[in-house]
């Protein structure tokens, strides 16, 4: 996983700036997650920064035990406003080196705390990328949470039970970019394009 606090800020800021980005227009467009609109995309990702940002205050719950397939997310009237400062509050919760000790709970799994913050790291960093192309979105994620994600997804390419998460690993070639190679081991094509 990660033996080292990884400050998530910076990449929750490049989310941020996605978000920002993304036009009423886009919200109905597909991503490359399959049952995902944009909308729902940003609803995934509202919810579990709620979700990992209570799990990294140990302030377990309604917010850490639902499943994230437990519905269709989706957004609010006020997304556009809640979302960064969502987003700012995850960060902050991992910036306490006790986040990343001790056991949590996340998705009403609970995992150890470091093992929780490398999934989330995974998540901010892959689901940026989900939104950056669904959008047609430069993406420079944060090169320490790309490394980290990249990391922790390689670590999960043989676990059997990973198919309860991810889709099938895409094979990427060994010299291509990290983010192609980690979007790769994720189960999604990086070559995919908005249709």
């Amino acid at each position: 996983m990660t033996d080292s606090i990884i400050d998530l800020g910076p990449q929750t800021q490049v989310l941020a700036r996605l978000a920002e980005g993304v036009t009423d227009q886009q919200l109905t467009g597909p991503t490359p997650c399959p049952d995902l609109r944009v909308r729902n995309l940003l609803g995934h990702l509202l919810g579990l920064s709620v979700a990992f940002r209570d799990a990294g205050r140990k302030n377990l719950g309604a917010t850490t035990d639902t499943a994230p397939t437990a519905s269709v997310p989706d957004i609010g009237p006020g997304w556009r406003e809640e979302f960064p400062k969502v987003l700012d509050e995850l960060a902050g919760a991992w910036r306490d080196p006790a986040a990343w000790t001790g056991m949590t709970r996340a998705g009403g799994v609970d995992l150890p705390g470091a093992v929780a913050g490398a999934v989330a790291i995974d998540e901010l960093v892959i689901h940026g990328w989900d939104l950056a192309v669904a959008t047609g979105q430069p993406y420079d994620p944060d090169p320490v949470a790309l490394r980290a994600a990249h990391d922790f997804l390689l670590a999960s390419k043989d676990d059997p039970s990973r198919g309860e998460i991810f889709g099938p690993v895409v094979p990427v070639p060994q010299d291509a970019a990290l983010l192609d190679r980690a979007v790769g081991l994720s189960g999604r094509d990086p070559h995919w394009t908005r249709p």
